[in-house]
C-alpha cells in the first residue's frame, strides 16, 4: 500500500522540515492559496515549532487532507477512486490504551454501519522520540485467531498463529474455535500493551452460502465485513503516526481467493472441489479454477444477502481505470503497483491487466513498519521468545471494562470527535438565533460549532463531516449580506474545472441572483455531479466516478428561512442546498423551509428534531442516552430567572452611538434632521415623507445604496411594559444584563456571570426603547415563560395552550398580531422578570431605506423617501399599529438626532457610461433611489463638457394624482434633459381607467424591446416584491412579442441581462398592505393545517 518501512528511527528536524515544506505546498495549492501570506505564515510557524521541539502539530484540516491524499497516493490499492470520501477521526488527544480502545470501537461501529460500509481512518498521537510510540499491534482491527494443533495443523486462520500465541501469553482466554475474534492489543506512549476483547455485537460477520450449492453452508464458513488495516504507519508532512487504523470495503477476491483459498490461509480449494464432485488428481480439468470461481460466487452472494458492501473484481478494475484516467488528467500520473492492482482471479480479462502502470512513491503515504511485538522494549518483563511466558497480566478492571463496554459508552466517546459545523446567514438575526439553538441541541451528541458564513473559512468545507446550514433570504431571492461570499465560493468550487474549457459558465453573482426557475435551468449545468445515494449491498455502484465531487465526504442539511410574501421564497437557502448537492455532498435530510408569515418557529423545531435524529443515526449515535436530553431541550426555555440578572456594571455606560455600534456591529453615524415634510397634499390617509439629514461625520455612499435606520419603540409601549416588570427598582439606572455560564474544568464545573454578548450597559428603559423588539408577536418560548409568571390559572392555561398548539398560536398571532404590551394587557396576571424578558426578546432590527440623494449633488446631506405605515389588526377592527421606523421618522423634528449606517447595494448602482440607456420602474416609494439617480445624473452632466448621454425613461405609479411624488422635480428633470420620458400610471383616479406600471411598460413594448435588445439598456425595478414579479413576467412577454423569441430564448435572454448586470432589482416587503398580508397568511396557515389532518 506504500513504501516499504524506513525503520523506527525518529526523524531529524531537517528531514521533518523538508517533508513539511513539500506537504504544506501541496495543501495550500489544493485550496488555491499557494504562496499567499497565509501559506508563508503557516510555514514560518512550522519552522519555529520544529526549532523548539523537533516536531510540529498538523492542524485538523491538514490532517484530514493528508489522510485522504495518502490513500490517493497508495500505489497498491485498487479502490482509490473512493479517496475523497474518507472519514477522518482525529484522536491525537488520546493518551491511554483504554482511550484508544474506545476510539477503535467507535471506528468499527461507524464504518460497519449495519453493513453499509463507510471508509474511515482513526489517527492516534504522532511519534516523538521513538521511545513513546503509540501502536496497534493487530494487523487488522478485526481478525480471526489461529491455534497450532499437535499434528501441525491450524485451527482458525494460520496467518495469525504467532499473534494468537502472544495474546494468550498476555493473559487472553480464548474459546478455541475456528472463528475466534482476536482481542485488540494496544500500547500507548511507549508503555507495555494492554489487550481488550472487542464486543461481539460490533463485529458484523457474513456466513457463507451459495446461490446453487446448498452444501456450501455446511462448510461453516464466515468472514467479517470490515477490512480495517491497523499496522501501517501514516506518514504526513514529516510527521509519523505509528498508530492508525484504516478501512475501505472488501473486493470479493480478497476473501474468496486469498483468505479462503491461499495455501497459507484456509486452503479450501480441494475441499470445495471434492464437494463439487471434481477430480482433483489432474490439473487438466481446471478443478482449481472452477472451485475458486464458486468460492467467489459464494462470497458475493452472501454479502448481498446480508446487504453488506462489497465490490467484485471486474467492477473494481473498471473503476480503477476511470481513476487512472482522472489522475492522469488532474495530476499527470498515478502511482500504481501492477502486481498488487491486478486481481488474483480472471486477471487477463480485467482491463487493469493490460494497463501499463508506473510505480513510484508519493507522500503523504501509508507505509509498512515492523510488527510491534518485534520492536517493543518491554518494561515489566523480557521480550517474548515464544518459550517463556511474560509476567505482565492484564488488569481485571480493564477486562471488566472490555466485557461491559456497550454502545452507550462508545457512542458518547464518538460524539466528542465528530464535529458538526453549523453555518448561518442572516439579516434580522432570526437565522442566527435558530443556528445557536441548533448548536445547543447538537452539542448534546456532537462537537457543535456555530459560525456566521462570513466568518467561515471556505477551504475547510471539503473536510467537514457534518454541515448544517440555517439561512434566510433577503429581498427578492438575494443572499443576506453575510452570506454573499459563501454563496460565491460554492459557485466557484462548482465551476472551477470549467474555467477555460469553452463551456458557458455563469458568474457567481448572476447565479446567486437568479430566481428559482433559473436555478432549475442550471440544474443541468455542464458539470453534473450526482452524489452516491447508498453503497448498501452494492457490487457495481460503489466505485462509480460520477459519485464523487469536491464535497463527496460531507453530509449536510439546510433550513431556509423566508417570507411567502416574496415570489422567490427561500431562494438563497434553496440555492445553497442545491449547490451542496451538486458538489457531491450527501443530503441527510430534505431541504426544509420556514415561512415568516406562518409557523416558522414550529417548522424549525420539527426540522431540528428530525435532522438531529438522522445525524445521530448516520454517525451511529442512536443509542446514546444524551439524545433524550437533547430532544427535551428542543423548544423549551433554556434560560431561567435564576440564570439571568441585571447587575451593576464594572465600568461606565458607553455613549449611545458606541452602544449602537457594538450591538449592530456596524459603523453607526449620527445625523441631524434638517427638514421633514409630507410629500402629499393631505387628501389621503396614506402619508409619504421626505427627510433631509446632515451627517455629523463623513459618510460615503453611491446612488442606489441603502441606509439602516436605528429606530426607537414608541414611548407608550415601553412605559406599559416597564410597569409590569419585576426585579428592577430604577429603570433609568445603567445596568448590565448578565447570563450564568457553566465551564467544565479539570476540577469540575465552574459557574460564573458573563455579560450578554449583544446588549450593552444601558438603563432598562433605554434597552426596551432602542435595543429590544417589543412590537413583533412573542414567540412560543416567550409565551411559555409568561405562562409561568401568571398568577391566574385560567390565563396560565391559555398561554400554555398557545405555546404548545401550533394551530391556536398561528390563529392568535395573525388575528391580533400583538405587541408585547398587548400580550401583557391581555394576560393581566403575568409579571415577568425584567432581566429574563430582555434576554428572551429579539434585538430591535434596523429598517432599510433607499437613499434618495446624490453624494455629488447633495454633499454632506442624506435624503430619504419614506412611506408611513399604520394599520389596524383584527380584520381592521383592532387597535391601530404603527410601523416602528416610519412613524419614528415621521415624528422627527428639525434638530433631532437619527442614528444610521450605510449598506452598499452594488447590484443597483448606475453604469459608469452615461451613454447607456436607462429604464427605471418604481411605483410609490420605489421612486426613492431614482430620485438620487436623476440628481446624480444632472450633477454628472453639469460637471462635464457636452457629455454623450443615453435616454432615461421613468415609469412611476400611484393611486391618484395627489400622490404623484416629486411631480415638480420630475418635470424639471424633463425640462433639463436629465429624464427623457416620464410615465405615470394611476390605479385609483376617478374617471381614468386603472393602470399599473407594468401595463404602462407593455404599451411602450416596442421601444423597451429595442432599448434592451439592441441598445444595451439597463433595466431597474424598485418596489414591493409582488410588483417586481409582475414587471419581470411582463417584460418577458414584451421580449417574446417584439423579438419573436421562443420561451426558452426569452428565459436565456433574461438570464443574460442578469449575467451582464443589466437587470437590477431593489425589492422590499409589502408594507402598506400589512393587514391584507396577515389575513392572507392566516388563511394559508389554516388551509395547511386542514390539509395536514388525517
Amino acid at each position: 500500500m506504500g513504501i516499504p518501512g524506513r525503520g523506527d528511527v525518529p526523524r531529524e528536524p531537517e528531514e521533518v522540515l523538508f517533508d513539511a515544506k513539500d506537504f504544506l505546498g501541496q495543501y495550500f495549492a489544493s485550496i488555491r492559496r499557494a504562496n499567499t501570506p497565509a501559506h508563508e505564515a503557516r510555514w514560518k510557524a512550522v519552522q519555529e515549532e520544529v526549532a523548539k521541539t523537533g516536531t510540529y502539530q498538523l492542524t485538523t484540516t491538514e490532517l484530514v487532507f493528508g489522510a485522504k491524499l495518502a490513500w490517493r497516493n497508495a500505489a497498491r490499492c485498487i479502490g482509490r477512486i473512493q479517496w475523497s470520501k474518507l472519514q477522518v477521526f482525529d484522536c491525537r488527544q488520546v493518551t491511554t490504551t483504554s482511550g484508544m480502545f474506545e476510539a477503535i470501537c467507535n471506528h468499527i461501529k461507524y464504518s460497519t454501519n449495519k453493513g453499509n460500509i463507510r471508509s474511515a481512518i482513526t489517527v492516534f498521537p504522532q511519534r516523538t522520540d521513538g521511545q513513546h510510540d503509540y501502536r496497534i499491534w493487530n494487523t487488522q482491527l478485526i481478525s480471526y485467531a489461529g491455534y497450532k494443533q499437535p499434528d501441525g495443523s491450524v485451527l482458525g486462520d494460520p496467518m495469525h498463529v504467532e499473534f494468537t500465541e502472544l495474546c494468550i501469553k498476555m493473559g487472553w482466554k480464548p474459546p478455541y474455535t475456528a472463528w475466534d475474534i482476536l482481542p485488540l492489543v494496544l500500547s500507548a506512549n511507549g508503555k507495555d500493551p494492554d489487550f481488550f476483547d472487542i464486543p461481539r455485537e460490533l463485529v458484523l460477520e457474513i456466513r457463507m452460502t451459495h446461490p446453487t450449492y446448498e452444501w456450501f453452508e455446511d462448510l461453516n464458513l464466515r468472514w467479517y465485513a470490515l477490512p480495517a488495516v491497523s499496522n501501517m504507519r501514516f506518514d504526513c508532512g514529516g510527521i509519523e503516526f505509528t498508530a492508525s487504523a484504516f478501512n475501505g470495503w472488501y473486493m470479493s477476491t480478497e476473501i474468496g481467493c486469498r483468505n479462503f483459498c491461499d495455501t497459507n490461509r484456509l486452503n479450501l480449494l480441494e475441499k470445495v472441489a471434492h464437494k463439487m464432485g471434481l477430480d482433483t488428481r489432474t490439473p487438466i480439468n481446471l478443478w482449481k479454477d472452477k472451485a475458486l470461481v464458486e468460492c467467489n460466487v459464494a462470497v458475493l452472494h452472501s454479502f448481498q444477502q446480508h446487504n453488506a458492501t462489497i465490490v467484485d473484481h471486474h467492477t473494481a478494475s473498471e473503476s480503477f481505470i476511470k481513476h487512472l484516467d482522472n489522475e492522469n488528467r488532474l495530476r499527470s500520473g498515478c502511482p500504481s503497483d501492477w502486481i498488487w492492482v491486478v486481481p488474483p482471479m480472471s486477471s487477463s480479462i480485467t482491463p487493469v491487466f493490460h494497463q501499463e502502470m508506473a510505480l513510484y512513491y508519493l507522500k503523504p503515504s501509508y507505509e509498512y513498519q515492523e510488527p510491534a511485538w518485534k520492536t517493543h522494549q518491554w518494561q515489566k518483563s523480557k521480550p517474548i521468545t515464544g518459550k517463556k511466558p511474560i509476567n505482565r497480566k492484564f488488569h481485571f478492571k480493564q477486562i471488566a471494562r472490555a466485557v461491559k463496554f456497550t454502545s452507550k459508552l462508545f457512542g458518547r466517546a464518538l460524539s466528542k470527535r465528530i464535529k458538526a459545523t453549523i453555518l448561518y446567514a442572516t439579516e434580522t438575526g432570526k437565522s442566527e438565533q435558530f443556528a445557536k439553538e441548533l448548536g445547543v441541541i447538537f452539542g448534546h451528541a456532537f462537537n457543535a460549532q456555530v459560525n456566521c458564513m462570513a466568518d467561515y473559512d471556505i477551504t475547510s468545507i471539503e473536510h467537514e463531516a457534518l454541515l448544517l446550514v440555517v439561512t434566510s433570504t433577503f429581498g427578492n431571492g438575494d443572499p443576506p449580506e453575510n452570506g454573499i461570499a459563501f454563496g460565491e465560493h460554492l459557485c466557484e468550487i462548482l465551476y472551477a474545472d470549467e474555467e477555460g474549457s469553452g463551456n458557458q459558465v455563469p458568474t457567481t453573482k448572476s447565479l446567486i441572483m437568479a430566481n428559482s426557475q433559473e436555478l432549475q435551468r442550471w440544474s443541468g449545468n455542464p458539470k453534473k455531479l450526482n452524489r452516491l445515494e447508498s453503497l448498501k449491498g452494492s457490487t457495481t455502484d460503489a466505485t462509480s466516478i460520477d459519485s464523487f465531487g469536491p464535497l463527496s465526504n460531507v453530509r449536510f442539511a439546510v433550513f431556509a428561512l423566508g417570507s411567502s410574501a416574496y415570489p422567490n421564497f427561500c431562494n438563497f437557502g434553496k440555492y445553497v442546498d442545491k449547490l451542496l448537492g451538486d458538489l457531491g455532498g450527501e443530503r441527510i435530510h430534505d431541504l426544509e423551509t420556514g415561512d415568516e408569515m406562518c409557523g416558522q418557529d414550529q417548522a424549525f423545531r420539527k426540522w431540528a428534531s428530525s435532522v438531529f435524529n438522522v445525524a445521530c443515526e448516520t454517525f451511529c449515535l442512536d443509542d446514546d442516552e444524551t439524545l433524550q436530553e437533547a430532544k427535551k431541550a428542543l423548544g423549551t426555555v433554556a434560560l431561567s430567572e435564576e440564570t439571568v440578572r441585571f447587575a451593576a456594571p464594572d465600568f461606565p455606560a458607553p455613549t449611545l452611538q458606541v452602544a449602537l455600534q457594538s450591538a449592530s456591529n456596524k459603523k453607526i453615524v449620527k445625523c441631524i434632521v434638517k427638514a421633514n415634510k409630507d410629500l402629499g397634499d393631505g387628501s389621503t390617509e396614506r402619508s409619504t415623507i421626505f427627510i433631509d439629514m446632515e451627517p455629523k461625520e463623513e459618510i460615503k455612499y453611491d446612488p442606489g445604496d441603502h441606509v439602516g435606520i436605528i429606530a426607537c419603540n414608541r414611548r407608550e409601549l415601553v412605559d406599559s411594559i416597564l410597569v409590569r416588570l419585576k426585579d428592577v427598582e430604577d429603570y433609568d439606572k445603567p445596568l448590565q444584563l448578565q447570563l450564568m455560564k457553566e465551564t467544565h474544568t479539570s476540577s469540575g464545573p465552574v459557574k460564573s456571570w458573563e455579560p450578554h454578548e449583544k446588549l450593552p450597559v444601558m438603563s432598562v428603559r433605554e434597552l426596551f426603547t432602542r435595543f429590544l423588539d417589543i412590537t413583533t408577536p412573542p414567540t412560543t418560548i416567550l409565551l411559555q415563560y409568561l405562562a409561568k409568571t401568571c398568577e391566574n390559572e385560567a390565563e396560565r392555561n391559555q398561554l400554555n395552550a398557545l405555546a404548545t398548539e401550533p394551530g391556536a398560536y398561528e390563529d392568535w398571532r395573525h388575528f391580533y398580531f400583538p405587541t408585547v404590551s398587548e400580550v401583557l394587557e391581555q394576560f393581566k396576571s403575568a409579571r415577568p422578570s425584567a432581566s429574563l424578558l430582555a434576554a428572551l426578546l429579539s434585538p430591535l432590527q434596523p429598517r432599510f431605506y433607499s437613499i434618495s440623494s446624490s453624494p455629488i449633488a447633495h454633499p454632506k446631506r442624506l435624503h430619504l423617501t419614506v412611506a408611513v405605515v399604520q394599520y389596524r389588526t383584527q380584520d381592521g377592527e383592532g387597535p391601530l399599529h404603527y410601523g416602528v421606523c416610519s412613524n419614528y421618522l415621521m415624528d422627527r423634528k428639525p434638530g433631532d438626532e437619527v442614528y444610521l449606517f450605510v449598506r452598499s447595494a452594488p447590484n443597483f448602482h448606475l453604469p459608469e457610461d452615461l451613454s447607456v440607456p436607462l429604464i427605471l420602474i418604481g411605483p410609490g416609494t420605489g421612486i426613492a433611489p431614482f430620485r438620487g439617480f436623476w440628481h446624480h445624473r444632472r450633477a454628472q452632466i453639469n460637471s462635464r463638457k457636452r457629455p454623450a448621454t443615453g435616454p432615461v425613461w421613468l415609469f412611476f405609479g400611484c393611486r391618484t394624482k395627489s400622490m404623484d411624488l416629486y411631480r415638480e422635480e420630475k418635470q424639471q428633470a424633463l425640462n433639463d434633459g436629465v429624464l427623457t420620458k416620464v410615465f405615470l400610471a394611476l390605479s385609483r383616479e376617478k374617471d381614468i381607467p386603472k393602470m399599473y406600471v407594468q401595463e404602462l411598460a407593455e404599451q411602450e413594448g416596442t421601444e423597451i424591446n429595442d432599448l434592451l435588445v439592441n441598445r444595451g439598456a439597463h433595466f431597474y425595478v424598485c418596489g414591493d416584491c409582488k410588483m417586481a414579479e409582475d414587471v419581470h413576467q411582463k417584460l418577458k412577454g414584451i421580449i417574446k412579442k417584439h423579438s419573436n423569441m421562443t420561451d426558452e430564448q426569452v428565459q436565456s435572454f433574461m438570464y443574460m441581462l442578469k449575467e451582464e448586470n443589466r437587470y437590477h432589482e431593489d425589492i422590499f416587503g409589502i408594507t402598506l398592505r400589512t393587514a391584507e398580508v396577515h389575513s392572507a397568511s392566516r388563511e394559508s396557515a389554516r388551509r395547511n393545517r386542514v390539509a395536514a389532518q388525517p
